[in-house]
């Protein structure tokens, strides 16, 4: 089983082992099957590679992460500020309009101060008649001293979150790592997988050659 890495991307196997492959590959019935030499189509590759990059750009962890209540109390304190709550009476404007510039108030608001949530705030867009559904919730969760890290809003609910990320000193908090342990794992094997297919590949004659297949069948 002689391996060659001269040229890696030609052939993997040694030309003893490239003749033994192809004599088999002429001389064998193969259940009368004919099987060619051809390569893998080049548009089938790019849109295997697409769907791998596509898919595993859409699951990294920074992007999957679901809102927690975290994210909008500072949205909820400037609601019921009187500045916001001003625009928001505003007889002048619509209730669509009113909602509209009070939310833009809030994020022009925010965005003048650091906030460890800057980018889940850009993930994750709110609407004001949203914020509202939400707010009594989260005003609960703060008076009864719970992290709000902790809990995620689906739709108008909130809950606790469904994570088990052990600290270092043994204890247990329900956030979500900024790093998906999962994913790392994905990553392992898709190019496992990759560069097993790939090996198993180059180990085959290269797809210069044809068999002929009038010597077996």
């Amino acid at each position: 089983m002689g391996w060659t890495f001269a040229h890696p991307l030609y052939s993997l196997a040694t030309e003893d082992q490239n003749k033994e492959a192809k004599y088999l590959w002429e001389h064998e019935n193969l259940g009368g099957i004919k099987e060619n030499n051809n390569p893998l189509p080049r548009p089938i590759i790019g849109l295997l590679v697409l769907t791998i990059l596509t898919a595993f750009s859409i699951t990294f962890p920074l992007y999957g992460q679901r809102p927690t209540a975290a994210i909008f109390a500072d949205y909820v304190t400037l609601m019921n500020s009187a500045e916001v709550q001003k625009v928001l009476h505003d007889k002048s404007l619509t209730p669509e309009q009113a909602d509209e510039k009070a939310m833009a108030l809030i994020t022009k608001t925010l965005e003048r101060f650091d906030s460890p949530y800057t980018f889940q705030r850009q993930q994750h867009h709110i609407t004001m008649n949203q914020l509202r559904a939400i707010a009594p919730k989260i005003i609960e969760l703060q008076r009864s001293g719970a992290d709000l890290e902790e809990y995620t809003i689906v739709g108008p609910t909130l809950g606790k979150a469904n994570f088990f990320n052990i600290q270092p000193d043994g204890t247990v908090i329900a956030k979500q790592p900024w790093w998906d342990k999962g994913y790392a794992i994905d990553v392992f094997w898709i190019l496992a997988f990759c560069l097993s297919v790939a090996i198993a590949v180059k180990r085959l004659p290269h797809f210069t050659w044809q068999p002929d297949h009038s010597k077996a069948h």
